[in-house]
């Protein structure tokens, strides 16, 4: 176990010696991951450091989950080129609803300790911003590699932004964090922690920083982007997303996304070395996934449809119902959300990605009533 806290979907660690030290002390760490509520669902991408909290939690220590409703106002500028719109309080809590519910998918509650930023935030004055982020020089904060790529754009950098790292490392003094998780994008803020732990008199946080994990659009997985598996996904949902994913993926899914013992994950690196069909190793990847988050029972039904869609091309057990008032194939796409505008539903037809009741759908295809549309090979309606 403390060799996968090191090394399993890890990047990179800082200090690593001293958080080896601090693991075989005996001492009970407290391990913060602070994660801001800027869209209603938590996904797979968030999971692989979520399983790395839980790998702490196994061996004894504390979670401390923040849920930064401070910096979601803000909105983490890493990796950004340009200034994201502020969430509204309610925009905050409507998206935190569920959190803890999803979290709590992988965290032991026993030992979970779960924060609002605003627990400490809310009685800051100016006097104890000033004071805080006079901790931190502007040297340091202007080395943050967004900030200055901004810069050397010309694009634009709002004063509010370069807050963000000083919010989020404050967060680890509040809690006398031990380790503080990530992503890796999260390398500055999360240094930035360190920084104005030392100039509080306490000790630096050591820092575990997690991979990336791609998502089914081949980027990084992300909830702006909508490429993401979500924790709480209907099972054949999720098991068709993971069926997605290309193939050069399927290992690293494995590691991250699976708690299967790496010592089996490379057996099956093996037999795709050896020239096993990747789509019936990925068969089996989604059905770990699902069965982690929905049950080994669900988890074969999804396996089950999904042959039953993909494999015999037959229509899945069970279509939506939803009442539309077009009659145009185009202005239904969008009505239904099966497309985002009229020229994704065109893109979409144009590609031949269309069915109306099994027939390939032109541009004029008008849509009688109980007609079940079909978009792509895993989208289906039915409609009143």
């Amino acid at each position: 176990m403390e060799d996968e806290i090191l090394t399993r979907s890890v990047a990179e660690i800082i200090d690593r010696k001293h958080l080896e030290q601090q693991l075989h002390s005996g001492k009970k760490l407290r391990i913060k991951l602070g994660i801001d509520p800027t869209g209603a669902r938590l996904h797979i991408g968030h999971a692989v450091v979520l399983w790395i909290l839980r790998r702490f939690q196994d061996l004894g220590h504390t979670a401390v989950l923040i849920i930064g409703d401070t910096t979601a106002s803000i909105g983490d500028p890493s990796g950004k080129n340009e200034t994201r719109p502020p969430l509204t309080k309610s925009d905050i809590a409507k998206n935190f609803a569920t959190y803890e519910q999803q979290a709590l998918k992988i965290l032991d509650k026993n030992r979970l300790e779960l924060h609002w930023q605003s627990e400490w935030f809310a009685k800051f004055t100016l006097q104890d911003v000033i004071y805080e982020a006079s901790q931190l020089s502007a040297g340091w904060i202007m080395s943050h590699e967004t900030f200055r790529q901004r810069l050397k754009m010309g694009q634009s950098l709002a004063f509010h932004e370069l807050l963000y790292p000083l919010i989020q490392a404050y967060d680890s003094v509040a809690t006398k964090a031990d380790v503080e998780l990530g992503g890796l994008d999260q390398k500055f803020n999360l240094l930035t922690g360190r920084e104005l732990m030392h100039a509080h008199g306490l000790e630096p946080q050591d820092i575990v920083l997690a991979d990336y994990l791609i998502g089914t659009d081949g980027q990084k997985m992300g909830k702006t982007l909508g490429n993401f598996i979500a924790l709480e996904d209907e099972p054949n949902d999720m098991f068709g997303k993971v069926m997605s994913i290309n193939d050069d993926l399927i290992l690293k899914y494995f590691e991250f996304a699976t708690q299967m013992p790496i010592s089996e994950i490379k057996e099956l690196e093996k037999e795709l070395e050896a020239g096993a069909n990747p789509r019936d190793i990925k068969k089996r990847l989604a059905q770990e996934i699902v069965t982690l988050y929905h049950g080994a029972k669900l988890a074969t039904s999804a396996a089950n449809e999904w042959a039953k869609v993909f494999s015999k091309k037959e229509k899945p057990s069970e279509i939506r119902n939803v009442k539309v008032h077009e009659s145009s194939i185009i202005g239904i796409l969008v009505e239904t959300n099966l497309a985002s505008s009229k020229n994704e539903a065109k893109r979409l037809i144009d590609q031949k990605g269309v069915r109306v009741n099994d027939e390939i759908a032109n541009e004029g295809t008008k849509v009688p009533p109980s007609s079940i549309i079909q978009v792509g090979k895993r989208k289906f309606i039915k409609t009143e």
